[in-house]
């Protein structure tokens, strides 16, 4: 099996990402041709799988210190395995596409904990990260080989673990002569900045902050439960933002840390975002005015990135979004007010969905692995040197 797919002079992989938001699981079925820089892409089919509520609030629960145990995260270990190898099989029927002909599965699993700076004060907890979703379940599933838990051997290499978007970033998107930063809008926000082809310097890439995380969750609670997010921004578009609360979120000791850095719910997750509502309606906001404050929080963490750590070393002519922020109007229009010199566009306008972009990545990302090609990026990760990441299981 192993030989067929490395004499193979294209592969048919399908991508998996389950992300921070916690909103369910993208399948992307990509055919990849070449390799490096030389590597040709089509997306033959997309879906997007969404969890159910259960599952959703179950996996926010794991991602906490208060409420997460051991044979919690033992148990959907193996069953969110099993519902990504039935996202897998739903895609392939949906595209009509064989799973005789899907040569490979790439996962990005579901991170439950990310520790990005080892913690000086115990041993115990040097850097490091958990995604889950067991590569064999899957494999043995689907009769696919699987490979996976792509962020432990960037760390295994002094690397933070993430960023990992920034290499298929570089392919897909480098210009020859426009500076381009690509902003993924997930439940963290990340952003790879791609100079010229033709200018001096190599790529910055970071987690800009949350992205959806404190807004959906806001918009959760405050809809009791009605409501998963804030559909093309409307609820917000309808509210002021406080500049107080906001100040405030922004003093956040992350946002002065210098890249690379990388960050997920353990800082910004339900804890955070429930406490702050807690403020927010104390002080007697109307709900609208939550909305909105929690939005413009996560477009000026943006912005304020880029103002800190890239425009001052790079030219930038656009700012391509993907990923569910993509569709927050009013997130839009606020980066657009923060970013007047950058043409702000969705990644849909130069071909790529802004859904499927980031599953796509991690089906590069199993390709690179197959052709023994390193696929971090240490620039963007602080690793030592390049390396090859992922893990492979076979069925």
């Amino acid at each position: 099996m192993l030989r067929t797919l490395l004499n193979k002079a294209s592969l048919t992989i399908a991508g998996l990402m389950s992300g921070t938001s916690l909103d369910g699981i993208d399948v992307a079925i990509v055919h990849i041709e070449g390799r490096s820089v030389e590597t040709n892409i089509k997306l033959l089919h997309f879906e997007s799988l969404p969890f159910d509520e259960e599952m959703r609030e179950k996996l926010k629960r794991l991602c906490t210190i208060e409420h997460s145990d051991v044979a919690q995260v033992c148990g959907m270990n193996f069953a969110i395995a099993e519902r990504f190898a039935d996202a897998v099989i739903q895609t392939a029927q949906a595209a009509n596409i064989s799973m005789d002909d899907i040569d490979l599965i790439s996962t990005h699993g579901q991170t439950i904990w990310h520790i990005p700076v080892a913690d000086e004060s115990d041993r115990f907890l040097p850097k490091s990260t958990l995604q889950i979703g067991d590569l064999s379940v899957i494999a043995k599933r689907t009769g696919k080989p699987v490979v996976g838990d792509f962020r432990t051997a960037d760390i295994a290499v002094g690397g933070q673990g993430a960023p990992l978007v920034p290499y298929g970033d570089d392919l897909m998107f480098r210009d020859a002569d426009k500076g381009r930063i690509l902003q993924n809008i997930g439940g963290i926000g990340n952003c790879t900045a791609l100079p010229a082809a033709s200018a001096d310097g190599g790529m910055i890439a970071f987690d800009t902050g949350p992205g959806n995380m404190v807004m959906d969750q806001v918009v959760y609670e405050l809809s009791q439960g009605k409501l998963s997010y804030d559909a093309n921004g409307d609820w917000a578009a309808k509210g002021k933002v406080h500049n107080g609360l906001l100040a405030d979120m922004l003093a956040h000791p992350y946002f002065q840390e210098p890249p690379p850095k990388t960050t997920g719910r353990e800082m910004f997750g339900k804890t955070y975002a429930s406490a702050w509502l807690v403020s927010a309606l104390e002080q007697g906001l109307l709900h609208e005015d939550i909305v909105a404050t929690a939005t413009a929080f996560t477009a000026h963490t943006i912005a304020r990135g880029y103002q800190a750590y890239i425009l001052p070393q790079c030219s930038i002519a656009e700012v391509i979004v993907s990923g569910g922020g993509a569709h927050n109007r009013t997130l839009l229009l606020m980066l657009a007010d923060l970013l007047p010199e950058q043409a702000i566009l969705t990644s849909d306008e130069l071909g790529i969905s802004a859904d499927a972009k980031e599953a796509i990545l991690f089906a590069l990302l199993g390709n690179a692995f197959i052709q023994g090609e390193p696929n971090n990026v240490p620039a963007a990760t602080g690793a030592e040197r390049p390396t090859i990441l992922g893990k492979l299981a076979l069925p």
